[in-house]
């Protein structure tokens, strides 16, 4: 590697790195301060708010890596170019397709490091933040497998297939024990709506009621289900798909498939997550054209403005589009790309307009 490729890559990591460590303290005390009111609630304590918040925080290198990106090569580039060491390098014959060159050698890496943390890292912490904080607030205990989600309820295990947005359950199965730990009965239900303040109302419900070695059927069009679950602990149990990993993606837009229910959220959540760590490129090439202006036309303060205001335009702008594709019944694929595209032909335009003058 040339000797400036590694001075830029230093720079320019060394630039990233700092305002990513600058956003995850920032976020992290916001996300402490958020806890704080629950600290002394059952049996969340002050060393469970910061273990939870500990364990969200690859989920924000994961959300804040393109922004990070925006704004840490502006200032790099920008305290570069007040150096002139940009124009020393121009001058030297440093075209702008061999910075861009070397600017992407550095994407290349800040990519994989987000796929990798949005894939293998912030997944598993994210559900086992959930499952911290709910297990020291919540009497209830629960977990998920394959069989669907599987909870503990006093003296009870509930099993349920599938957990709709609107936190109303479907194929549940109810399994009552004694003080003796005895199965006592196990009641089934095609579906389960939620009725303040601690009740839910189960339809369609066969109950197998156990008395020594005699079993009594029963079937009843509705029943009344009194239980410490409630739609607050299954919001933070319901998997979020801009949390899920590809594999997890993949599995549940078959599972929903074949039960024949909409998958497109799930589909524009899988094509972002393939999508989102490209972002580093796109954010890259958007700022170099900021390298080519001096200090008589922008100061290295106003630049790393409009690099917050443009960073975080991009992540509404994410989101915006993910909503409108699930609304308007886009292809995936656009919901998910067209933020991206957006960035990118603004970043060719004003390289273009920087080489022009």
């Amino acid at each position: 590697m040339k000797i400036y490729r590694r001075y830029l890559a230093r720079e320019v990591t060394a630039a990233i790195l700092l305002v990513l460590g600058a956003f995850l303290a920032l976020f992290g005390f916001f996300d402490m301060i958020n806890e704080l009111k629950d600290v002394g609630r059952s049996g969340y304590e002050l060393q469970h708010a910061v273990a939870y918040v500990l364990l969200r925080l690859p989920g924000r290198v994961y959300e804040l890596m393109p922004v990070a990106v925006l704004i840490g090569t502006l200032y790099a580039l920008s305290t570069l170019a007040r150096h002139s060491e940009i124009t020393v390098l121009r001058t030297a014959g440093l075209s702008t397709r061999g910075l861009l060159g070397a600017l992407f050698q550095v994407a290349s890496v800040l990519a994989a490091v987000t796929f990798l943390f949005g894939e293998f890292v912030a997944p598993p912490a994210e559900r086992a933040a959930n499952q911290l904080r709910l297990k020291a607030v919540s009497s209830v205990v629960a977990q998920e497998f394959r069989s669907g989600l599987w909870v503990k309820d006093e003296r009870s295990f509930v099993n349920v297939r599938t957990v709709l947005p609107d936190t109303r359950l479907r194929n549940i199965r109810i399994y009552e024990f004694d003080e003796n730990a005895q199965l006592r009965s196990v009641s089934e239900a095609e579906e389960g709506e939620y009725v303040p303040p601690a009740t839910w109302r189960l339809t369609g419900v066969v109950q197998t009621v156990l008395d020594g070695e005699r079993a009594t059927i029963l079937k009843k069009p509705d029943m009344l289900w009194r239980s410490a679950l409630n739609p607050d602990i299954l919001s933070v149990l319901l998997v979020v798909p801009e949390r899920m990993s590809l594999f997890h993606l993949n599995a549940y837009i078959k599972h929903l498939s074949e039960n024949r229910q909409k998958t497109q959220r799930y589909e524009i959540a899988q094509w972002k997550k393939l999508v989102y760590p490209l972002a580093a490129f796109v954010m890259m090439a958007l700022a170099l054209p900021f390298a080519y202006t001096h200090n008589r036309m922008a100061g290295v303060s106003l630049k790393i403005f409009s690099g917050v205001m443009i960073g975080t335009f991009f992540h509404m702008l994410n989101g915006l589009f993910s909503s409108l594709g699930v609304i308007n019944s886009w292809p995936p694929v656009s919901s998910a790309i067209a933020p991206s595209l957006l960035f990118l032909f603004a970043a060719t335009g004003m390289i273009w307009w920087v080489e022009r003058r």
